[in-house]
Formats: C-alpha cells, sequence, structure tokens
C-alpha cells in the first residue's frame, strides 16, 4: 500500500514511517525542510514537501495514495486552541481527498477515556482531532482514531518532559496529593506498529488505544525525575498544584488510567517491544545520559 504519512519526520512519525517501510508498504512522507526530506529519502520514503497550514500539500499528499496516517501536530501549549484549529483544518482537508473513495485515514488524538468504546464527555480543552476525523466517515473515508497516552523513549517521554523541565526550573520534582493518580503510556517502538495494523486491519469509525502500561502512578513518575535530576520530591497540595504546575496542573492531579484490551483484541496488537516508563526514566539522556 502506497501511504501519506503527516508527521513523517517526528516523534512518533518516524518511528511509523519505519515500521511501514519494513513491512512492505511505500511511503510518502510530508516534511517542511530539506533536512527533513534528505531523512525521508536515506529511510526509503519519498519526500513532499508542505506542512499543516500548507492545505493544498495535504490534499496531494492524500489524492496520491491508498491511504493517510496523521501524525503531526504543533505542540506549542501557548497557542493550543489555534494550533488545535489548524490540526482540525488539516484532518477537513485530508478528508476532502479521500471522501467518496473509502481509503484509509488514521488520526492521532489524545487518551481522554479508560476504554476504546468510552466516548469522550465534554470538555474544556479544544483538541478535536478524534470528532474531525470521525466525521469522515459518512463523507465515504474509512477513518479511526488512535488515542495516544505518554508515548516515550529515552529522549522523549510526551508530557512527562514537560514535567522534567519544571522541576529543573523549580529545584524539586512534586506530585499532587498522595501522587497515586496514575498516567497511561507506550514505548514509541510499541505504538508504531499499531498504527500499521489500524491502516491494514481497522475498522470505519474505530478508536484504538495505544496503551502499553495502563497506568503509572505521578508519585513515581516525581521519583523518577528527583532521582535523573538528584533533586528533592515533594507534594503539592491541590490547592497549591496551579501556582507550581501552572498550565500542567489538571494533567499533574488528573487519574488518568486506560486499557488497551479491545485494541489488542480487535487488531492483535500486542506492546512488546520497548521498556516501560520509569525504565526509560531511569536512563534518560535528559539527565545526562
Amino acid at each position: 500500500m502506497r501511504v501519506f504519512v503527516t508527521g513523517a519526520t517526528g516523534f512518533i512519525g518516524s518511528a511509523v514511517v519505519t515500521e511501514l517501510l519494513a513491512n512492505g508498504h511505500q511511503v510518502l512522507g510530508l516534511t517542511r525542510s530539506e533536512e527533513g526530506a534528505a531523512a525521508l529519502v536515506a529511510a526509503g520514503a519519498e519526500p513532499i514537501h508542505g506542512s499543516l497550514q500548507d492545505l493544498d500539500s495535504l490534499r496531494r499528499g492524500a489524492s496520491a495514495t491508498d491511504g493517510v496516517i496523521h501524525t503531526a501536530f504543533i505542540h506549542d501549549f501557548s497557542k493550543f486552541q489555534e494550533n488545535c484549529e489548524i490540526d482540525r483544518q488539516a484532518i477537513e482537508a485530508l478528508g476532502d481527498a479521500l471522501a467518496g473513495s473509502n481509503r484509509t485515514l488514521v488520526v492521532s488524538t489524545g487518551l481522554p477515556v479508560p476504554t476504546e468504546d468510552d466516548v469522550p464527555p465534554p470538555s474544556p480543552f479544544p483538541r478535536v482531532s478524534e470528532e474531525t476525523a470521525l466525521a469522515q466517515v459518512e463523507r465515504g473515508v474509512r477513518a479511526m482514531a488512535i488515542r495516544l497516552p505518554q508515548v516515550h523513549d529515552r529522549d522523549k517521554q510526551g508530557l512527562v518532559s514537560y514535567l522534567i523541565e519544571l522541576a529543573r526550573g523549580k529545584g524539586v520534582s512534586a506530585y499532587v496529593g498522595t501522587g497515586l493518580n496514575r498516567w497511561p503510556a507506550a514505548h514509541r517502538l510499541d505504538v508504531a506498529p499499531l498504527y500499521r495494523l489500524a491502516l491494514e486491519k481497522g475498522s470505519a469509525g474505530a478508536r484504538y488505544h495505544a496503551v502499553a502500561e495502563e497506568g503509572v502512578s505521578l508519585r513515581e513518575i516525581a521519583e523518577a525525575i528527583g532521582r535523573g535530576l538528584k533533586i528533592p520530591v515533594v507534594a503539592k497540595s491541590p490547592e497549591d498544584a496551579p501556582g507550581h504546575f501552572g498550565w500542567m496542573s489538571f494533567f499533574a492531579g488528573a487519574d488518568l488510567k486506560a486499557s488497551s484490551a479491545l485494541t489488542q483484541q480487535r487488531l492483535g496488537w500486542h506492546p512488546t517491544d520497548g521498556p516501560g516508563m520509569i525504565a526509560d526514566l531511569d536512563r534518560a539522556t535528559a539527565f545526562g545520559r
């Protein structure tokens, strides 16, 4: 299958490109730079120049391929609402090119609920990737969503990377209350095969969970950060959390445990390739390791 991948040189997208090529697919990868284009060629993929804001490039890429895997997102939380709107428009542009063809659109989104069949409740957060993608089903697109937990390796750890920088700046690594609230997680090399399986076997309108560890406690995460930075680990009360964590305070106190049991059953996905979140933190490059 010839597949268009957005975010093809990014943290998750680059692993997806490698996974697709290793399993006999051809890849057309979106890139903004000559450096990115060279990396895609070196990997065995074909580059197409463009960006999430260049909707024509998205339509061209989708029109020239058998399916699309959308991993790109602008992770600038100071402009989160603006970036969510860019993502919505990008997904709709991809849907324009795929409409009426029953070709595949696999879109990345967050993980707000425990199981795949749970529908997210109304949220104050403006990311609408899942809703926008699944609305394309009515337009004749085989669209589905992959809900991502904290995706990690030695170099990056999702939202935990922001906690590391916060702790470095504050001089303490903190958690909220007892710290027993949990975040699900998965290694980058476990997540990539799920995108391929969704492309090959997924169902229109489906939601899949890329979860290897159902819940890693925030206290464990804070303690690993404390070890890495060699700084104290402290508890913050719910009242003090906003002052310490800023925009991260909601996530720092949220219990987001989630399962991938239905995903594993439906797609035959088995996350076994990578180490766990704490193991990666204990050897993270952010701590000079």
